[in-house]
This record gives C-alpha cells, structure tokens and sequence, in this order.
C-alpha cells in the first residue's frame, strides 16, 4: 500500500513474534492482491478491465469493502466514491504518471463512466457487476479495511491487546501492559499550532486524510477536480478503521460547513481542521465533545 505498518502488543511468554510477523505479512499480501490499483494482476485491477454487463465474484475481504464503500459514497451523496480509478490515473495519482494536468475533457469523459451509483452489487452472492469502463479505486477505504483485519487477526490468535497502525491509522484493543489505554495524538499538520489532541484508542480507531504527507492528492469524486477548500485535516475516531477511513475521505472533500453537517448527521466523532484567510479554525463535532466530557 506504499506505507508502512506496525503492531505493538502486550505480548505472552514464550510468543513466536517471527511467526506472528509472518501471518500479518501474509494477511496484507491477501488484501493487496485483491483490491491494489497498483497491481495489474490485482482483482481489482482485473475488475476494471472486464467487458460491461460481467459479474466478478468477490472474495469476503473485498465485498466487505465495497458494502461499506457504497453505503458511505450513499449517505455522503457521492463525496466519497469507490469508482474514481479513471479520475485517479488521468491526475497522475496511480501507477501511471501525468505529465500535465488533464484537459477538461479529459476529466468530464472519466467522470461519464464513473460513479459508484453505475455499480450493482448482490451482497448475498458477493458478486459485482462492471458496467463497462468503471475503474475501482478503494484508496480510501482499503488501507483502514486492512487495519481491521490485522486486529481481528491478532485477536484470534488470543492477542486482544494491541495498538495496530498502518501509514498513521490505528486501531486499539484492549490495554497496555502497564493497565494503561494505548494513547494516540490526532495528526495535525505541521505549521499549525494547536493543542496536542491526544485519545484514548480503547476498542476505538481513528484515521485522518490530509494533503499535508502526500501532497495534493485528494479529488473531489463529483467533479474530478482536485480538492482545495481550506481543509487542512479531518480526523475520524469509529468502531471500525475501514469506516474511520473512508468517513474522514468524504467530509474532506465536502469542506468545513457541509463536512461538519455530514458529521452531525452521521453521528460521527471527528475533528475538521480548516484554514480560512489565514486562521486555523479547530472544529469538533458533537459526539466527539460528548466523549471529552464524559472522560
């Protein structure tokens, strides 16, 4: 996935680390040759060449990940979208560089194949459907999916006290060994002088987007531009990371006001930093405020 990821456990005698680092290798390499966009013998990317009107059967991991992809591009009306492959590779944002930015023409014929409401997906048989030139792209949600799996892999082995951490996503279960939670500060960007915001990830995940380690590279599914709007970061704190991902994706793209009402709307606990005319404004939703009063 082009990052890096680390476990931290509260570890029993006599623990086999070599093999534990083998099983969580192996797992990734699973999820990677599923849903990489990278990869051009990936499912995903074999998905993406199939002629319209073809069914691919999906394995659970990657129909897990499209379930909840479609019910999130849903309820955020389309700021989040798992089809934005055709977006991605024409801004140089996958395997195959850009040499300039595309045309607008360029942009308005991806956006015509595009859009995860041409998807049809049957759950019950964990099949989906190509509508014919879709591209599939699960940047945005895969990366917290795989956090998920790494946990829920730990915990049956009987490893229920771990901090899981994939490029700067992280779930907790259970506690350190010292009986404390695993305390992880929200990233802020650099330049931004705020508070340390730090939590308590106790059976909680949190996953932010932000252009601030990449660079640019976030678009906006609905126009295939990319995303300047002041967002400096959104941070997601969720049951699930897979969830925490792609949640911070979509109020990221939907800006400070309408990213906020989402927010609310969803129930979600998330902070939105967002830079206007040069002042850091810090917002907090209200079921994240709610968690700080109760602590």
């Amino acid at each position: 996935m082009g990052t890096y990821w680390r476990v931290r456990l509260a570890a029993p005698p006599k623990l086999d680390l070599a093999a534990l680092r083998a099983d969580i290798a192996e797992r990734l390499a699973t999820i990677v040759e599923e849903m990489s966009h990278w990869a051009a013998d990936s499912l995903l990317s074999r998905f993406n060449t199939k002629p319209g009107g073809s069914w691919t059967a999906l394995p659970l991991d990657f129909a897990t990940v499209i379930a909840i992809g479609l019910t999130i591009a849903e309820s955020s009306e389309g700021a989040f979208d798992p089809t934005i492959g055709r977006l991605t590779d024409l801004h140089g944002l996958g395997p195959n560089p850009a040499a300039s930015p595309p045309s607008s023409e360029a942009i308005e014929a991806a956006l015509a194949v595009s859009g995860w409401h041409r998807l049809a997906f049957d759950g019950s048989a964990r099949q989906l459907r190509q509508p014919g030139n879709l591209w599939l792209d699960l940047s945005g949600i895969a990366k917290g999916h795989a956090v998920d799996a790494v946990a829920a892999l730990l915990g049956s082995k009987g490893l229920r006290h771990a901090l899981v951490e994939i490029g700067g996503e992280c779930v907790g279960r259970g506690l350190r060994p010292d009986s404390e939670p695993w305390w992880v500060d929200l990233e802020t960007p650099p330049g931004i002088a705020l508070a340390p915001f730090r939590i308590a990830l106790h059976q909680f995940a949190v996953a932010t987007s932000g252009n601030y380690v990449r660079g640019d590279h976030s678009l906006d599914p609905r126009t295939g531009q990319p995303i300047r709007n002041g967002i400096a970061s959104v941070s997601v704190l969720h049951a699930s990371a897979m969830q925490a991902d792609a949640w911070a994706t979509a109020i990221t793209v939907l800006g400070r006001d309408d990213g906020a009402a989402l927010a609310r709307r969803e129930g979600l606990a998330a902070r939105i930093i967002c830079i206007t005319a040069g002042y850091v404004d810090e917002w907090i939703s209200p079921a994240l405020a709610q968690m700080l009063d109760e602590d």
